[in-house]
């Protein structure tokens, strides 16, 4: 196979083509619901494919199909060139590439117990074991579910490099429903939407404990039907992990990609106020607030060795103690500022261009205890697991909303609310942030559903952090 390919892109250089790359990939899905007291969604599939991306005189061209002979890889090299080569008679500014030192290499996820070769009636028995245990009364739907994926990824091209790839990705969530009257109330468990994700095995599903945090969750989805609702005004608010991670994922991941920035690639969610002016002196939050880009953190859905550029994983400082540094660039975004990419182009499957992606998008630690936090706080809201998300183009105004909340008075935790939100404006928002939590109590979170493109594009993508607290935050959609 690597002998061909580099035939292929020899082929695509001698016909004039600067550049061009080839990326084959395969995938394998399982994916299992268990609703009730019945099996919902019990779902296998596979498909593989390659695609090709040629650059001619300055412009892009690009092919893919799902066979893998070298005859139809000939075919779909010589589509991608002819697309280029139109493409190059109506390009306005031509495309140029920062440069990248080839690369060779293969690289695998760790993980120690493959979940294909797990027994379906064994992953069918730990879901139906944690649904019993949260149908107790005022519980309408009960839901536990297990997602897999195992990726296998070759890339090649004209510059030489070739790499190897395989990922594997688990992912699990139990999610209880109260139900009463006209009103519902959700709780899930690790995380909302699914649950948490991470590139690890099977292995995973026993640290959750799906089954021993199953009747918790169910107590206090019933709870909340009874709770009263959450205050409005201005005040404190200390935000648990995994809505810290979302908010890094809304409010500095995407609006730091820097095709966004440029006007590149607008679809589905908008630019960004991050531009180019603000780079190195914008002050994005407080001294508290240090965020990287790592597509080296272990376990993370944004890990991986080479991005689809054949660029090497990276670290990279986004916010340095609350000052804007740096963007997720590609190869001929960075080229504008003259850099070099720090590995961020990914691309959802092999018949989709790679777009700038987020990696691993992390709040680095801070030196605060959650108890710290806690005490330290005269009268606030601990909001936990979100429940909804809204922020607009420029990704600046945003509002988010929890599935509970906890009154803080005078240092301690107090009752229970419902219906909790707050919104803010980005800049302002992390500028008011004045504790991080420490490493002890840092988690790494897992989106596999994150949206961008047109058409949209689904790529995983990770986030770690700690619980925070930030002050005169709007809360609820009264008058303040």
């Amino acid at each position: 196979m690597e002998e061909k390919l580099k035939q292929i892109l020899r082929k695509l250089s001698d016909q004039g083509a600067s550049y061009a790359d080839i990326r084959l990939v395969e995938r394998q899905w399982e994916s299992i619901l268990v609703k009730n007291d019945r099996l919902e969604r019990n779902s296998e599939s596979e498909n593989q494919g390659f695609g090709i991306r040629v650059l001619y005189q300055g412009a892009w061209g690009f092919a893919c199909s799902f066979e893998k002979t070298p005859a139809e890889m000939e075919r779909v090299a010589n589509e991608a060139l002819k697309m280029a080569r139109g493409a190059s008679t109506a390009a306005g500014e031509k495309v140029t590439l920062a440069p990248q030192s080839p690369v060779q290499g293969r690289w695998k996820s760790p993980y120690k117990i493959d979940p294909f070769q797990v027994p379906k009636e064994q992953k069918i028995e730990l879901l139906s074991a944690s649904v019993k245990e949260m149908l107790i009364p005022g519980i309408l739907v009960a839901r536990a579910g297990l997602d897999f994926l195992k990726e296998k990824k070759i890339f090649a091209s004209t510059e030489g490099s070739f790499t190897e790839q395989e990922f594997m990705y688990t992912g699990a969530g139990i999610e209880s429903t109260a139900v009463e009257g006209e009103e519902n109330q959700n709780r899930s468990y690790p995380n909302s939407f699914g649950g948490n994700f991470l590139q690890v095995g099977y292995e995973y599903l026993e640290g959750l404990k799906l089954v021993q945090n199953a009747r918790r969750i169910a107590k206090e989805a019933v709870a909340l039907l009874h709770a009263p609702q959450a205050p409005s005004g201005i005040m404190t608010v200390i935000l648990d992990s995994s809505q810290v991670a979302l908010q890094v994922h809304e409010s500095c991941g995407h609006p730091t990609e820097l095709d966004r920035v440029l006007g590149m690639e607008l679809g589905f969610a908008g630019g960004s106020f991050l531009s180019p002016d603000k780079r190195g002196h914008f002050k994005y939050g407080s001294d508290k607030v240090t965020i990287v880009a790592d597509a080296t953190c272990p376990q993370g859905l944004g890990t991986f060795a080479y991005d689809d550029e054949g660029v090497p994983a990276q670290k990279t400082l986004l916010i340095n103690r609350g000052n804007f540094e740096g963007y997720l660039s590609s190869r001929e975004t960075a080229a504008k500022f003259n850099e070099k990419s720090n590995g961020t182009m990914r691309g959802d499957g092999w018949n989709s261009l790679p777009l700038i992606r987020m990696t691993n998008i992390n709040l680095e630690p801070g030196d605060q205890s959650l108890d710290a936090m806690i005490k330290g706080t005269k009268e606030g809201l601990f909001l936990q697991t979100n429940r909804s998300w809204s922020i607009d183009d420029q990704r600046l105004n945003f509002q988010f909303g929890t599935e509970v909340a906890y009154e803080i008075k005078n240092g301690v935790l107090g009752k229970m609310y419902k219906n909790a939100t707050y919104t803010g404006i980005t800049p302002e928002f992390w500028g008011s942030c004045d504790a991080v939590g420490n490493k002890d109590h840092w988690e790494l979170w897992g989106l596999p559903n994150c949206g961008k493109g047109e058409p949209v594009q689904t790529m995983f993508v990770g986030h770690g952090a700690s619980p925070a607290r930030f002050q005169n935050v709007r809360v609820g959609v009264g008058k303040w």
